[in-house]
């Protein structure tokens, strides 16, 4: 064998060695916090609720479910739902929920006016944007050569023939 076949054997085997081991190299923190943990569970919780009362609407409706035991069922879910949403809340909102959800509603509306207020136009400083439009509109103009007049379709002014139907523009 030829000394550089095998250097290039050697290199190639530790290349393979060195990707295969690289899990083992690498000390990655997988340590899930307490925080992430309790936030996950309760995701969990609000999913499983959803899907439960997806499946016993769908059961309902195939006729699985006596009618007599459908609104107690769905009655018992709702109310676990909506203490698992509670929970989640409480949770995302830092353990201390003081606000309510129309104080929560206001400040997003708010805060959308004031957005409202801060974009381009709302004070009248969109001259530049008036004097674009207004060079845009003029260009077109300058390159519009009217219709076709066997289909209508609109042409150029440097166009010989109809895009569309192949008339020879008169």
């Amino acid at each position: 064998m030829d000394i550089g076949a095998i250097f290039l054997l050697l290199a190639l085997i530790t290349l393979v060695g060195m990707y295969l081991a690289q899990p083992f190299l690498e000390r990655r923190n997988q340590i899930v916090s307490a925080e992430e943990l309790e936030l996950s569970s309760l995701l969990a919780e609000r999913d499983r609720y959803i899907s439960a009362l997806k499946e016993l609407d769908f059961d309902h409706t195939l006729g699985k479910i006596p009618a007599g035991e459908y609104p107690v069922q769905r009655e018992e879910l709702l109310n676990k739902g909506v203490d698992a949403l509670r929970r989640l809340d409480a949770y995302q909102a830092g353990g201390a929920q003081t606000t309510t959800a129309e104080d929560r509603l206001e400040a997003v509306i708010a805060a959308h006016r004031a957005d409202a207020t801060d974009a381009p136009g709302a004070d009248g400083t969109d001259d530049e944007l008036e004097s674009l439009i207004a060079a845009r509109r003029s260009k077109r103009k300058e390159k519009s050569g009217g219709f076709c007049p066997n289909c209508g379709h609109p042409i150029l002014g440097n166009d010989k023939f109809c895009t569309n139907c192949g008339k020879a523009k008169s």
